[in-house]
């Protein structure tokens, strides 16, 4: 039983929530995917929710994850722990401003990323071909995000996060810009379905939005987080020159980091303050879509060339091969073993293919580790 001084810490840490909008997510309403009757604790769900992402094993491996370019000795280029960091801020700032629920919109933020493979959205989309090839499955960071709170985390147990939390996680996809984010009404059944189907089908990972305001929040905020500092790496790079950027999207946003985040921040708090939605002006919402696909030509399809492209697919198809090698013949001294399989719990192995198993690894994996591992077993 709580003594009176520690019932009166967990109100003084819900004190915010009566004056939250009427569109806000409250922290009685989380829902957990297990109830496995854990104790009662002086942190809100979603709050609680925080800690077991930044505890996770998964988190500490964000160092060493790149963001755009992979292979540059700057240290001043953003790794993927800089862009969540900056996507929580972000996000952190708008959901204050719209007195929504910032411990869920953190949470959300904080975990989004987390299921990226190593060397980028290269590597992502190389082991997007694997997948399909050898499961018939859809590989994308935001459901292995899903996938690692919930399959691998803990020895296989997982860290049972709240369904809000997963929901927001899995539909953060920054890559898809609307005009207007609207969340759509969820029961946990409903997630599980869409995060199932969503391996299979490749309509519902284009169509899912998030169940919760603060949801929507980090789905835009994803997409402020790393459209202006990609351009701030690629200067610094020499990639592209400031002065390369179009008037028609700096005369809107500004041509700096700052002022893209400030201009696009302040407009859509203008825009959705005491709205069941989150929206951007017309002309903010245009010159957002006239940067995207700018970087997309300018920074993206240029960040590695064919020959690195064609020598990194061959790299994670030879760790591929190699892994479920070791599996099929139990080679216990492979890394698959010693520093992935061996800390699973034994209803992991029985409940995954071999494929799947070796997917996960190598999703898991760091630039840094990966490299090391192809280097040792090449």
């Amino acid at each position: 039983m709580k003594t009176d001084k520690l019932n009166q810490v967990k109100t003084n840490l819900l004190q915010n929530e009566p004056h939250l909008s009427p569109y806000a997510t409250l922290s009685k309403d989380a829902i957990r995917l297990y109830d496995h009757g854990e104790k009662d604790d002086i942190r809100p769900a979603f709050y609680h929710d925080i800690d077991r992402i930044i505890h996770a094993l998964s988190y500490t491996r964000y160092l060493d994850k790149t963001q755009v370019f992979s292979f540059k000795t700057n240290d001043h280029i953003s790794k993927r722990i800089v862009h969540v960091q900056l996507v929580s801020k972000i996000a952190r700032t708008i959901a204050r401003a719209l007195s929504l629920n910032e411990d869920l919109t953190e949470a959300i933020a904080l975990g989004h990323d987390i299921g990226h493979t190593p060397i980028g959205h290269v590597g992502e989309a190389i082991l997007n071909d694997i997948s399909q090839e050898v499961l018939k499955e859809y590989f994308g960071h935001n459901f292995q995000s899903v996938r690692t709170y919930m399959e691998l985390e803990k020895g296989g147990k997982g860290n049972n996060l709240t369904i809000q939390v997963l929901d927001g996680i899995m539909c953060h996809n920054g890559e898809m810009l609307d005009p207007c984010y609207r969340p759509q009404e969820k029961t946990k059944e409903t997630f599980l379905e869409e995060y199932r189907k969503s391996y299979t089908d490749l309509s519902i990972a284009k169509k899912i939005r998030p169940m919760t305001l603060e949801g929507c929040v980090v789905r835009i905020s994803d997409l402020i987080g790393y459209l202006g500092r990609d351009i701030e790496d690629a200067i610094r790079l020499g990639v592209l020159k400031r002065t390369d950027l179009p008037t028609s999207i700096t005369e809107v946003l500004g041509n700096n980091n700052r002022d893209i985040v400030n201009t696009i921040i302040q407009d859509i708090i203008e825009n959705s303050l005491d709205k069941p939605y989150i929206q951007m002006s017309k002309p903010v919402f245009n010159a957002m879509k006239e940067l995207k696909k700018f970087n997309y030509e300018h920074i993206y399809n240029k960040a590695n060339t064919e020959e690195e492209i064609e020598q990194l697919r061959k790299q994670f198809r030879y760790l591929f091969d190699t892994y479920v090698n070791d599996l099929k013949t139990q080679n216990k001294k492979s890394e698959i073993y010693t520093v992935f399989l061996n800390y699973k719990h034994e209803s992991y192995r029985k409940n995954n293919s071999i494929e799947r198993i070796v997917i996960d690894f190598i999703a898991g994996m760091t630039d840094a580790y990966f490299m090391e591992c192809y280097e040792l077993r090449k």
